[in-house]
């Protein structure tokens, strides 16, 4: 990724800090103020985004940083670290809300004065809105893991603010004093949903998944454009942070020279990076036919290829 692209990912986990800091100390306030289970649900959704955005702008920054001699596939798998601390705190997080809630719902408390719960809930959806925006932006641009689970954080904090509306409002106008436990129940839900769908994006790069079969597919036809490619095997595909890899064994004219060859492998490259700008690529050149690899590693790819 480019300069620029880093700087984007920074500017996004900046503007998330920032933001998770003003709603932290407004809904901290609206908290004590209501004794409102569900904005209390809603201060430690922002606690955890504040959390987040910190362990989110520490991930892209140490992913952005060069490869080193201890780190020659660079550092993207950070993005993938922080996220894993991100579940585990959301975790913890909803595990006390609904045990809080659920006490609450059985103590049958009311809310008091919930029209400052509703006003500081209005007040973080404008402001939640105006960062999504950016964060849209910036990940159209970088495709940065750690921004897109930071945008899935907010794009949830915006349903749990309007849930604390729907709450306060039925407590205030229609008597109805278990909504806010049950919407704080709720909140607790969706926040434990939310950290077991975000660890198995972390998960799934940290473990080398293979790239989803249309991205694949995409690859192959690339590669099978080329007239002097005989085959394709062993192909062997992964994600690190925003950054792809793939390695794979192609097969060429037995009599071709080494630098015909190699030829061949720097057309290939240009081809790929035409469409995947940012891929690592390690080629390995065999002379037709031959095979070291068992089962689907020693598979023709192309074969299947009209």
């Amino acid at each position: 990724m480019s300069g620029d692209g880093h700087a984007l990912n920074r500017s996004a986990a900046y503007a998330s800090i920032g933001m998770a800091s003003l709603l932290v100390g407004i809904k901290g306030w609206a908290a004590l103020s209501t004794g409102s289970t569900a904005m209390l649900g809603s201060l430690a959704d922002t606690v955890l985004d504040l959390v987040s955005s910190v362990a989110t702008l520490a991930g892209v920054w140490i992913a952005g940083q060069p490869d080193d001699d201890n780190h020659r596939f660079g550092h993207g798998k950070a993005e993938a670290l922080s996220a894993m601390f991100q579940v585990v705190l959301i975790a913890i997080s909803a595990l006390s809300l609904g045990g809080h809630a659920i006490a609450q719902l059985f103590a049958g408390e009311r809310v008091s004065a919930p029209g400052d719960g509703i006003a500081v809930s209005a007040v973080a959806i404008v402001g939640t809105l105006a960062l999504l925006g950016w964060q849209r932006h910036v990940i159209k641009r970088t495709r940065s893991i750690a921004i897109s689970t930071d945008h899935m954080h907010y794009q949830a904090d915006l349903l749990v603010n309007l849930a604390v509306i729907a709450a306060l409002m039925l407590d205030k106008y229609a008597g109805f004093t278990r909504a806010d436990p049950l919407f704080g129940l709720g909140i607790a839900v969706w926040l434990g949903w939310g950290a077991w769908g975000a660890s198995q994006n972390a998960v799934e790069q940290l473990m080398d998944r293979e790239w989803p079969d249309d991205k694949k597919q995409r690859f192959i036809e690339v590669v099978a454009r080329h007239p002097e490619l005989r085959g394709l095997h062993d192909l062997r595909t992964r994600t690190s942070g925003n950054r792809d890899f793939v390695q794979f064994h192609v097969w060429v004219d037995g009599n071709m020279s080494v630098t015909a060859a190699h030829r061949v492998m720097d057309e290939i490259e240009a081809k790929l990076h035409a469409v995947f700008p940012d891929l690592e690529i390690l080629i390995h050149p065999d002379p037709e036919g031959h095979v070291d690899e068992r089962g689907l590693a020693a598979e023709d790819v192309l074969a299947h290829e009209g």
